[in-house]
């Protein structure tokens, strides 16, 4: 058994798949139109037959509450590896992300956590 789709809530699908992909560098994979809304999925370009990441619609009743208190508590809605944690915040910070918490090093994992302004808080990790 392995994940072969997860998802993150998103209160505009386009600005999401501009922000996931022109920002954080993935590569859209689907987009097909479901009623008033998008089966929309984008892939890391390293691994683009891997996991995808469906950017769902949260027009559901539960989910804009349950995404609040998330980000009120800090918690992040998903995690991403890179290889740099540094580098990779100094990148996107250049390119106008806000990060809720900066670098950060536990052990042997960094961590920090970033805005991606369609309503979640994304943590982005690296593992010694």
């Amino acid at each position: 058994m392995r994940i072969n789709l997860t998802s993150v809530f998103v209160d505009d699908q386009l600005k999401a798949l501009a922000f996931y992909t022109d920002v954080l560098g993935f590569r859209q994979k689907n987009k097909v139109a479901v009623g008033e809304d998008w089966w929309l999925t984008v892939v890391s370009p390293e691994d683009p037959e891997g996991t995808e990441l469906l950017l769902e619609p949260d027009g559901h009743p539960a989910v804009k509450p349950y995404k609040a208190a998330l980000v009120e508590d800090g918690i992040p809605a998903a995690a991403f590896a890179v290889d740099d944690v540094a580098a990779e915040y100094e990148r996107l910070r250049g390119l106008g992300v806000y990060f809720t918490q900066e670098p950060l090093q536990m052990d042997d994992v960094t961590v920090a956590v970033l805005d991606d302004t369609c309503g979640n808080l994304i943590q982005i990790m690296h593992t010694a």
